[in-house]
């Protein structure tokens, strides 16, 4: 499933409380779609790893009372209000840690603890495939689960990209070179490879790193092919004209023929949208009704996305006529 699929899932069983399972690769965001539909619920998340734990971590210190064992459940446990309880790489957790896992899923209670009734269990982890260091879950708690396998999608991750300040270069080159978003081989012994994760690292380091070592930390986050691919398209995105001026007199500034030269162009110039007036909005549709239709709809595509205000800017409607269908997800 998308991303987006998942979220939608997420946002109808959360309120079901039946347990829900988030299986996929290394990297993709599984986490992160979990937070964003409890988010969207307006609902508390309680993230727990998995992994961390000892089988006797959920039932917590024993006390004794009147001649009688007690135990007092971990203060992580929630005890009121209403929430996700969010169990992040169960495949991982040793096999013992899952069994006391399996009477919290399903039966909502451990030891002495019950989890209150306005609180779902959503899990999480990486495929056995993925040789990410996992056990194969044991089935008794496998079946407690409603399963959820999500996978990479680049239109998905561009979205949220857009919404999330990832930097332009990024989300430019990645435009251009789709492949790259992610790819994972579990026989491979690299230790860096793209994926969604490593390239927010990217976005992140970017600005700060010296322009002559560059190559070098970008490879430490994605692998070298992707590096030099990525540092190349950079000195391209950082030798554009001056956007000011090209918006300026957009009827009349240079239209780039090469495809990487109109990749960078489109992602430097959406960004000068964010907080644009109608005027500037107009200069910019202006300009990009002279580029090609790919790269007019995908500029016209993140305009809309970013500025609300897009499609009330001059030109918009004669844009939004010529290339409706592709607007209409955008708008």
């Amino acid at each position: 499933m998308r991303p987006t699929d998942c979220i939608a899932a997420l946002q109808a069983l959360i309120p079901t409380r039946r347990p829900v399972l988030l299986s996929g690769p290394p990297g993709v965001g599984k986490s992160a779609i979990v937070r964003q539909a409890a988010e969207s619920l307006n609902l508390l998340v309680i993230d727990i790893r998995a992994v961390l734990l000892d089988p006797v971590d959920l039932r917590g210190l024993p006390t004794v009372r009147d001649g009688i064992a007690h135990w007092c459940p971990p203060s992580f446990l929630p005890r009121g209000g209403d929430g996700v309880l969010f169990l992040d790489e169960i495949p991982q957790a040793p096999p013992l840690v899952q069994a006391a896992l399996m009477q919290l899923t399903l039966d909502r209670r451990v030891g002495e603890y019950e989890l209150p009734p306005r609180w779902t269990v959503i899990g999480a982890g990486n495929r056995q495939e993925d040789r990410a260091g996992g056990h194969r879950m044991i089935t008794p708690l496998l079946n407690r689960f409603i399963h959820l396998d999500m996978e990479v999608s680049n239109d998905d991750w561009q979205a949220w990209a857009l919404s999330s300040g990832i930097r332009p270069e990024v989300r430019a080159f990645l435009a251009w070179k789709p492949d790259l978003l992610w790819q994972f081989d579990p026989a491979s012994p690299k230790r860096a490879f793209p994926t969604p994760r490593s390239w927010s690292f990217v976005s992140e380091i970017l600005e700060a790193t010296p322009p002559e070592i560059l190559y070098h930390i970008v490879a430490g986050c994605v692998g070298d092919g992707a590096a030099g691919a990525f540092v190349g398209f950079v000195r391209i995105f950082r030798e554009l004209p001056d956007l000011d001026q090209v918006l300026l007199n957009p009827s009349k500034g240079t239209v780039p023929s090469r495809p990487d030269v109109l990749h960078a162009l489109c992602g430097a110039l959406v960004e000068k949208l964010r907080e644009a007036d109608l005027p500037l909005l107009g200069r910019f549709i202006t300009y990009i009704m002279r580029f090609p239709d790919e790269f007019a709809v995908l500029a016209g595509r993140d305009g809309c996305a970013i500025n609300p205000n897009f499609l009330r800017a001059p030109g918009a409607s004669e844009f939004n006529k010529k290339y409706k269908a592709a607007l209409r997800g955008a708008a």
